[in-house]
C-alpha cells in the first residue's frame, strides 16, 4: 500500500509542531511507521538565497519568537507587487520540486509521511482576497500534490500571537482568512481551535475516518473571521 500524507498548516502559533508530534507519538506506540519532512527544509528551492534576501534587503531578524522574547520577522508579510511576483516564480519552482519529494515519499509500501507546512501555507500568505491570486492559486493547487489528509489548525490570532510573538496581528488575521478561502478550493480540514488534547482527539477522529472510507470533504459549514 502507498503510505499515507498528511499535512499540517496553519498561521504561527496555531500549535503545529505540538499536534505533529502528538500524532507522531501516537502512531509510533500503534506500531505505524512514521516519516517527517518540512516544507522549508526538504521542498523549497534556494531556501539560502532566499533567507538572505529576507535578513539584508527586507531587514527581517529570521528569529522564532517568543513571549519572553518576541521576534521582529519581516518576511512573508512585507507584500510590495514586486515581492509578490517574485514569490509567485519561486512558488513554481517549489511546487515542482514537491511533486518529486512526493513521489519518492510515496514510492515507499505503508506508513505515513508527515509535512510540516505545505504549498497551502505559501498560498495563505498572499492577498487572496484578488481574483488574480486565487486564479494564480488554483494553478498552483492542480500542480501539487494533494495530501490524503490536509489538516489546518485554526487559531484565534491574539492568542496565537502571544504564544508566537513573530509576525504583525493583522497580518495573522489576513493570514487566517486566507487559510478558510483556501479550504474550499483544496479541501481542507479545519481543525478548530482549543486545548492540546482537544485539538489532538479531533485530528484522530479525522485521520480514522480516513481510514475507515473516502476522506472527508472540506466543511462547508461558514467560519468566523
Amino acid at each position: 500500500m502507498k503510505p499515507i500524507l498528511i499535512s499540517f498548516s496553519g498561521i504561527d502559533g496555531a500549535g503545529k509542531s505540538t499536534q505533529i508530534e502528538k500524532l507522531r507519538s501516537y502512531l509510533v506506540e500503534a506500531g505505524v511507521a512514521v516519516r517527517e519532512l518540512t516544507f522549508w527544509d526538504n521542498v523549497v528551492m534556494f531556501p539560502g538565497l532566499r533567507s538572505g534576501f529576507s535578513r539584508v534587503v527586507l531587514q527581517s531578524d529570521g528569529s522564532v519568537g517568543t513571549p519572553d522574547r518576541p521576534a521582529n520577522r519581516n518576511d512573508k508579510n512585507a507584500q510590495s507587487l514586486p515581492l509578490l511576483l517574485g514569490r509567485a516564480v519561486l512558488y513554481i519552482f517549489d511546487v515542482m520540486n514537491l511533486r518529486n519529494i512526493v513521489a519518492k515519499a510515496t514510492s515507499q509500501d505503508g506508513g505515513v509521511v508527515i509535512f510540516d507546512r505545505y504549498i497551502y501555507d505559501q498560498l495563505a500568505a498572499m492577498p487572496m482576497d484578488s481574483w488574480l491570486a486565487r486564479s494564480y492559486a488554483r494553478l498552483l493547487l492542480k500542480l501539487s500534490p494533494r495530501p490524503d489528509i490536509s489538516y489546518v489548525l485554526d487559531a484565534v490570532p491574539e492568542e496565537a500571537r502571544a504564544r508566537k510573538p513573530e509576525y504583525p496581528v493583522d497580518f495573522m488575521h489576513r493570514q487566517r482568512k486566507s487559510y478558510m478561502r483556501l479550504r474550499q478550493m483544496a479541501g481542507l480540514q479545519i481543525i478548530p481551535a482549543g486545548g492540546p488534547e482537544e485539538v489532538h482527539a479531533a485530528i484522530l477522529e479525522r485521520f480514522q475516518k480516513c481510514l475507515i472510507t473516502a476522506c472527508p470533504e472540506a466543511e462547508t459549514s461558514p467560519v468566523t473571521a
